[in-house]
């Protein structure tokens, strides 16, 4: 049998077609030298390698070395390897002897599969489509040829704001990992590399995120017993002293390759069907992988390689020093603050401060859309090229004029205050536009609409907005406050 390189993003058992197949691990330090990574993404990549080369023993041989090309000159043995998740290095297996590419892995719909479906749209494609299609191709949560419940989503019931008067969801926590000699050794070495002069971003921390598969499925399963019937309603909520809520702390378990989505998705559904998890909750679980994941890795691939320039907006600002290298002491806006520094803390954020406030300032701010991507794809333990890309250019950035979202994901302060605890006691108030007080994303809404309103195809959803707008009497000094502030940290 073949022997099987993994990547470290493929460290799942379901990477291998035999328990005992022969297997090629490769520490690239190069990797760490192109882009400054969140330190803790740093460490949680090695330590997953590193431990994944403890468990294979001698079934596996590991090299360390300065790039890839180095290592395999070690090994003269001809090698296979699942598809790659990046396409820098499809190009680069694929241009080596003596490797086998085969198909992806570690996904759910086949790329040929959502080919054939996409190609059949024959216009936009939008995820809500797509999830149905996978649901019923996968046979996910359906009764004959119905969905569980009667309806496909029940998103309109998981965007509850935070209760009022908490700071925290009262939800067990998820478990927390213990570090061991593996990881004392990585931290070692990153203190050492940095000495060399390579850079990281964010602080050192304990380590939170599963670097084994054992690790990962041990919180799932903690998840789908304690605190997947309190996901639903809050997924979209907000709390400051609260960073986790309900949600799994999952997505770089799978974007290590460490949990089978399939595996996660059929454990959720036995949740509802046999332990009485609320539907809502389960349905909005599953749609995260089943549907939001699988439709940005497919769209990754299905989408012309030149789709990680698209800038349809013409967003030409840099980002400045202060939002890239996670300096939330120099930001006075709460909501701001608070997620640059749990960023800046644990490398993680859930999907709405991503969304909604960090992608929300970048995109009202015309920063470029490539340097966002970048941002995200090294700030987040999560972060890889495939999902950084298409979430960013296409749904956060709307970069793309709408190929995969139906409008921009800009919003006011109104929005953040609905949804979060942030606004109570911040210097800025959500509904001042203009003026000392005017919140930088209230203010920056109307400023970006305004210095698009030629850009942004006109459709139903952004109609009452655009007109509201035009009736702005003030809109003109908000542009040009906004002008005056758009590089300063609010």
């Amino acid at each position: 049998m073949p022997r099987r390189w993994l990547f470290a993003d493929q460290l799942g058992p379901h990477f291998l077609d035999r328990r005992d197949q022969p297997v090629l691990l490769i520490e690239s330090k190069a990797v760490f030298r192109r882009r400054a990574f969140h330190r803790q993404k740093a460490h949680l990549v090695l330590s997953a390698l590193r431990h994944r080369a403890a468990e294979l023993g001698d079934q596996a041989i590991f090299l360390r070395a300065e790039t890839y090309r180095q290592a395999l000159r070690r090994v003269p043995e001809p090698l296979e390897v699942c598809h790659p998740t990046s396409r820098v290095a499809l190009d680069f297996v694929r241009g080596l002897d003596q490797v086998t590419v085969l198909p992806p892995r570690g996904f759910v719909t086949g790329l040929e599969e959502f080919a054939d479906w996409a190609d059949a749209r024959r216009g936009a494609l939008r995820m809500e489509t797509f999830y149905r299609f996978a649901r019923e191709h996968h046979r996910v949560l359906v009764d004959g040829a119905e969905p569980v419940g009667g309806r496909w989503s029940f998103d309109t019931d998981n965007r509850r704001p935070p209760p009022k008067g908490t700071e925290r969801l009262d939800v067990p926590p998820p478990p927390m990992p213990r570090e061991d000699d593996i990881d004392a050794e990585v931290r070692k070495d990153l203190d050492r590399w940095e000495r060399e002069g390579i850079r990281f971003v964010g602080r050192d921390g304990p380590r939170r995120f599963p670097v084994t598969t054992r690790e990962a499925q041990a919180r799932l399963r903690h998840f789908l017993k304690h605190r997947l019937p309190h996901f639903g309603p809050y997924e979209d909520a907000m709390l400051a002293g609260d960073p986790w809520l309900a949600h799994s702390l999952l997505s770089s378990s799978f974007n290590l390759g460490l949990l089978d989505p399939m595996a996660a998705i059929r454990g959720a559904e036995q949740a509802y069907r046999k332990q009485g998890a609320p539907l809502p909750s389960v349905e909005g679980f599953v749609r995260q992988i089943l549907g939001w994941r699988d439709f940005v890795w497919n769209l990754y691939w299905y989408f012309e390689p030149g789709y990680q320039r698209s800038n349809a907006l013409g967003a030409r600002a840099s980002m400045p020093a202060w939002f890239r290298d996670l300096d939330a002491d120099a930001v006075q806006a709460h909501c701001l603050s608070d997620v640059l520094a749990d960023l800046r803390d644990h490398g993680w954020v859930h999907h709405i401060p991503r969304l909604m406030v960090l992608g929300n300032y970048a995109l009202q701010r015309g920063w470029r859309p490539a340097e966002v991507v970048d941002f995200f794809h090294r700030s987040f333990v999560d972060g890889y090229d495939w999902v950084m890309t298409v979430n960013v250019i296409g749904m956060s950035q709307y970069a793309d004029l709408g190929r995969m979202s139906t409008k921009p994901y800009a919003a006011g302060g109104s929005y953040i205050n609905r949804m979060s605890d942030y606004c109570g006691g911040c210097r800025y108030d959500p509904k001042v536009r203009l003026g000392e007080r005017a919140c930088p994303f209230t203010a920056g809404y109307w400023a970006f609409l305004d210095r698009n309103r030629d850009r942004i195809p006109a459709n139903a959803r952004m109609a009452r907005t655009m007109a509201q707008m035009n009736r702005l009497d003030d809109l003109d000094a908000v542009r040009d406050q906004e002008k005056r502030r758009s590089s300063k940290a609010p």
